[in-house]
């Protein structure tokens, strides 16, 4: 356990290094909004295009690892909901936590990670966790949020969805990827090139980016705050551990990579949907937080559990 902590530290190391540079005003929000829209939208698109262009889509999907992370993504989400439920929440709100709760950093954080940890064969299961959760987790909570405040479901909630799908440069670079595999096309080296220098960029901005961006969060309701966190780095892996070992049981490898995968503290873009709709973004930013913060001793942990077994 000790050497997987050692592995992963730098990566914290890089957040941290983030994180101090926004508590000290180096790194104003402002900058940080900037440097965290060039990962997204050019640096970790184009290392994610240029890895989805060199896999066929058949080295992707994966029916069981599908089947098996969201079995146990599912239950997580359910139990979120019915203890928001009981405190008396809401629908949108419970959503917005339940989405907390199961929601982890892969694209940021857990992709660019687990390439240097795992190696480029991890590069088709993240893919597949993660287009699950844009694909089947976004829409979901779209429909609830929409859903519960307007008391019926409209066609343009399908609309919407489908447009945050189409803009999402994360799922138009794994369909872009292996529309070019699929195609069977050579990409050039001079491409290649420009995809290598560029995606480079998306580890070390993509880390900083988080630490910065936390450097704004505030630490309120912080009960819930700790509970989500819990769901999120200890119920998650264990159901989704449950899903990928024993209901649908996948290779050591790739379950590896799902129960791993799980283990990632929340997502940042569980905040945007929080802050774009005013549904308890505070208690989301401290679950962001918290999570994070603890994340650097539990995957690890995780990790270590799951290459031991």
């Amino acid at each position: 356990m000790v050497e997987i902590f050692l592995r992963t530290l730098p990566f914290f190391a890089i957040i941290g290094l983030g994180y101090w540079a926004g508590r000290i005003r180096f790194f104003s929000e402002e900058a940080t909004a900037y440097l965290t829209k060039f990962v997204f939208y050019f640096a970790l698109s184009a290392m994610i295009f240029r890895f989805a262009a060199n896999l066929q889509l058949a080295e992707i999907f994966n029916g069981r690892l599908v089947l098996g992370y969201l079995c146990g993504t599912v239950v997580v989400y359910c139990i979120a909901t019915i203890v928001g439920f009981a405190r008396k929440l809401d629908v949108p709100t419970a959503a917005i936590e339940a989405q907390c709760a199961v929601i982890g950093n892969v694209g940021f954080l857990g992709l660019p990670m687990f390439v240097m940890l795992f190696g480029e064969a991890s590069i088709g299961p993240m893919m597949l966790i993660l287009a699950t959760d844009l694909i089947v987790f976004s829409s979901l909570i779209v429909i609830l949020i929409n859903g519960g405040r307007d008391g019926r479901l409209s066609l343009s909630i399908l609309r919407t969805i489908a447009l945050g799908l189409v803009r999402n440069p994360m799922i138009v670079s794994i369909v872009l990827g292996l529309t070019w595999s699929g195609l069977a096309l050579p990409i050039p080296e001079p491409m290649n090139d420009f995809l290598s220098i560029l995606g480079g960029a998306a580890t070390p901005g993509a880390l900083f980016a988080i630490g910065a961006s936390l450097a704004s969060k505030s630490a309120e309701r912080v009960e819930v705050a700790l509970w989500l966190t819990f769901c999120k780095l200890i119920l998650h892996p264990i159901f989704v551990g449950i899903g990928v070992l024993i209901l649908f049981p996948l290779d050591t490898y790739s379950a590896i990579i799902v129960v791993s995968a799980a283990a990632m503290p929340v997502a940042g873009n569980v905040y945007m949907l929080a802050q774009h709709y005013g549904i308890a973004p505070h208690r989301v930013s401290a679950a962001i937080l918290f999570s994070t913060a603890i994340s650097i001793l539990t995957l690890p942990v995780i990790m270590s559990w799951m290459s031991g077994g």
